[in-house]
């Protein structure tokens, strides 16, 4: 009787369980998409302040703005970190 018992205990710990995994994955994913979308908009603030210059304000890199070239091409193609100046 008592392994019974135990089973069935087992089986609505996994139940619950799994729909606490389930509510977890979409709190994380609403979370993640509200959180993009601020680092976005403020990328978008801080460009229009800054005069487009290249700003970092949350974990991903935007260049609004810019020229679209790759890193350096300002600098006459020499590469980043060779000193010269513009």
């Amino acid at each position: 009787m008592g392994a019974i018992v135990s089973a069935i205990g087992g089986a609505i710990e996994a139940i619950i369980s799994a729909i606490a995994s389930v509510l977890m994955i979409i709190v994380s994913t609403i979370v993640t998409i509200i959180v993009t979308i601020f680092d976005i908009i403020f990328d978008i603030l801080c460009c229009r302040c800054f005069g487009g210059r290249k700003r970092r304000t949350g974990t991903h890199r935007f260049n609004f703005g810019g020229s679209g070239r790759g890193r350096g091409s300002r600098r006459g193609g020499m590469g980043a970190g060779t000193g010269a100046t513009y």
